[in-house]
């Protein structure tokens, strides 16, 4: 009974933050409420094992990343992967932006190595996090150890609301240029275009093509990125080769368009890392937190401020508005699957008809998970293992 009862409080969290969105016209985003009503829950009636409880553990988690990767390369074609060359670009330069301020400006606040153990955290994800939080209790700094997973589990609760923000007035603004017929004829023909024939997949009865077969081969896919990850000393993140493995499976027509979807699955596998991500909140308490308030506001202000800048200057270079910029190097703050989930949210709110829905798609979705995976996987992860020489 305290399985089903762990599950259907995850189930609570997830939907409530659904609804709230839905509600608000993804004005909150979701995962804006589902990560308070987590906060709370954990400082109040939630067992510290809910997630555990609920069976979206660990295990579960790293099911449900490279198949969901997949499952997104899938909804993508080879043109628009190619072209997100200026996601990189701005994701590493609203990084360097972030840099920039937090080692002056916020070094002038805090000391030097408060700011070298909350700015790889603050743009990266858990492994950033852990690495940081690892190092300093190695050194004997116990009192900033927790500094870290503090600014990781907190960090995207500013984050959500200014990426909505940013992606519903993008959103607006591809929608006037759609409606008003002012589309290159090159994007149009991608609007229009119809599902890649799946030349593997036609020559099978329909009564063959069931959720585990379809199962069975995006883990084949996900596996081939692997071993290609390994093969080549993860020089290639693993995250990426799994999207782009996803994109290419998926045009040779060994994997369907939106695989997932189809195999009844996609929700499933979401709602399960999104449990899993917030299951970090449960090392939390009010007091460790009350205790960095300074620190996690002071720097993340001027964090978003030095994305802000250097993403709106770099955006006018790149032809991109300065909303799309942002959004772009705020992934920083977002990782997966919270870049996708806020894409797309503000997507099915903002369009109105189904060619709306695929043209904002194919031009706001690629970047912000480009944009995700460049500098939650890859570049966090550098700068700690850099900043950690400084301790």
């Amino acid at each position: 009974m305290a399985t089903i009862g762990a599950f259907l409080a995850v189930m609570i969290a997830i939907f409530v933050g659904e609804w709230v969105s839905t509600r608000t016209r993804a004005f909150i985003p979701s995962l804006f409420i589902t990560s308070v009503i987590f906060i709370i829950g954990y400082w109040t009636i939630f067992p510290k094992d809910l997630v555990e409880k609920a069976s979206f553990g660990i295990n579960f988690a790293s099911i449900c990343v490279p198949l969901l990767l997949v499952h997104l390369g899938t909804s993508m074609n080879l043109k628009q992967l190619a072209r997100q060359w200026k996601a990189v670009l701005i994701s590493l330069l609203g990084v360097s932006g972030t840099l920039l301020l937090t080692l002056t400006i916020g070094s002038l606040v805090f000391d030097l190595r408060t700011v070298l153990a909350a700015v790889p955290a603050l743009v990266g994800g858990i492994v950033s996090a852990l690495l940081m939080s690892d190092s300093l209790t190695q050194l004997g700094l116990t009192s900033l150890a927790t500094l870290p997973v503090y600014m990781i589990m907190f960090h995207g609760i500013l984050g959500y609301p200014i990426t909505s923000l940013m992606l519903r007035k993008e959103a607006r603004r591809l929608q006037t240029n759609f409606q008003a017929g002012t589309v290159s004829e090159a994007e149009l023909q991608e609007v229009k275009e119809e599902t890649v024939s799946q030349k593997f997949i036609e020559k099978l009865p329909a009564d063959y093509k069931t959720g585990a077969f379809i199962l069975a081969r995006v883990i084949l896919v996900a596996i081939l990125a692997f071993g290609l990850s390994k093969l080549m000393n993860d020089f290639v993140n693993f995250n990426i080769l799994c999207l782009l493995f996803g994109v290419v499976f998926s045009e040779l027509g060994f994997l369907e368009k939106d695989v997932l979807h189809k195999a009844g699955v996609f929700n499933w596998l979401l709602y399960g890392l999104i449990a899993y991500i917030f299951m970090h909140l449960s090392t939390s308490t009010p007091q460790g937190f009350l205790s960095y308030i300074p620190e996690i506001i002071i720097l993340l202000v001027i964090g978003v401020i030095g994305m802000y800048i250097v993403s709106v200057l770099i955006s006018r270079y790149l032809k991109l508005s300065k909303e799309m910029g942002f959004a772009i190097a705020l992934t920083a703050l977002l990782g997966f699957p919270a870049d996708y989930i806020l894409t797309n949210d503000v997507i099915k709110d903002v369009a109105k008809t189904e060619p709306e829905q695929r043209y904002l798609t194919q031009n706001m979705l690629p970047p912000m998970l480009v944009g995700g995976f460049t500098t939650v996987s890859i570049a966090s992860v550098v700068i700690a293992s850099i900043f950690i020489k400084f301790l």
